[in-house]
């Protein structure tokens, strides 16, 4: 090894170190979670100094992060044999699951603890409810016994724009608390998608996800119902008089796009059992669309808040 490599190799180890627990923290996850709560944050009425913002902002990234780590932690059996999650850290020998649950449980106890300090305590504990939710509702008690995990589940990911709001205000009203309803009722498609074409995977670790439990077909058609359900509850901040024709434009078009996705969804080609002809493009389509859809509609509730109001 030439003295180059021998030098670089220490540091790549401690960067993929890193990496793994950045890993744990479902970086991706956090970011959608980030967006809606700075949505909330923004939308709320008064404004916090800027210090604080950032604070009540890092917090929520580090509870949803600190939640995601607690969920790897228990799911590390389920994630070792399902073909997309046997490469996270825990299941595949980089991190120890003592250590992940003890990084998960500090971060969780710091972030509720800074929030109360930086913001309020209304806020601090908001986030804590999330937190104990994902943990304790959705991962340990749901996640393993019912197709109906992501729905009652999903509330847990539907709280930041509730945790935004109250970081400002130091209470909870009814704007946040649609918001909320959005990411609740974009959660069930958003997921049903997923589960069409990793159905495999939740079959072999035993997890009850509904095309598992009910079948294609079944998941197809309530992925066009949730999709159906949440176009009128994502027009609510305009018709309630919370946002203006901008968002009411854009939650529509928005909406429209992602009945178009659940529709094809719905129409799929399938044999006899339910089973996509088509490799289920039209449910990979359908998951990308989401991402973007949530993005793009609470994009379009700051803009309407801040620019157009």
């Amino acid at each position: 090894m030439s003295d180059a490599a021998a030098a670089a190799t220490p540091i790549d180890t401690d960067l993929s170190e890193v990496s793994d627990w950045v890993a744990l923290l479902k970086p991706r996850v956090v970011s959608l979670v980030l967006l809606t709560g700075i949505c909330g944050l923004l939308v709320a009425p008064g404004r916090l100094p800027v210090a604080l913002a950032v604070a009540a902002m890092l917090c929520i990234a580090l509870g949803a992060g600190a939640a995601g780590a607690i969920n790897m932690w228990y799911d590390r059996d389920i994630d070792a044999v399902m073909r997309r999650t046997k490469s996270r850290p825990i299941p595949a020998g980089r991190i120890a699951p003592g250590g992940a649950l003890a990084f998960g449980v500090g971060l969780a106890a710091a972030s509720v603890a800074i929030m109360g300090l930086a913001t309020n305590w209304v806020a601090a504990a908001t986030l804590g409810v999330s937190i104990l939710f994902y943990v304790f509702i959705y991962t340990i008690w749901l996640k393993r016994r019912t197709p109906q995990n992501i729905v009652i589940g999903g509330a847990a990911g539907a709280f930041p724009p509730v945790i935004g709001w109250a970081a400002v205000t130091g209470e909870v009203s009814v704007y946040p608390v649609i918001l909320f309803a959005i990411i609740f009722f974009w959660t069930p498609p958003h997921f049903w998608s997923l589960s069409l074409y990793a159905h495999a995977d939740y079959a072999r670790a035993g997890v009850p996800m509904l095309p598992v439990t009910r079948g294609a077909r079944e998941t197809r058609k309530q992925v066009l119902l949730y999709t159906l359900l949440l176009l009128p509850i994502s027009l609510l901040p305009s018709l309630l008089g919370y946002a203006g024709p901008f968002y009411a434009a854009v939650a529509g078009l928005l909406g429209a796009g992602f009945v178009y996705h659940a529709l094809r969804v719905w129409r799929d080609r399938q044999d006899a059992e339910g089973r996509s002809l088509t490799g289920d493009a039209p449910a990979r389509r359908a998951f990308r669309y989401s991402l973007a859809y949530l993005a793009l509609v609470f994009l379009a509730v700051v803009v309407d808040r801040l620019v157009l109001r």
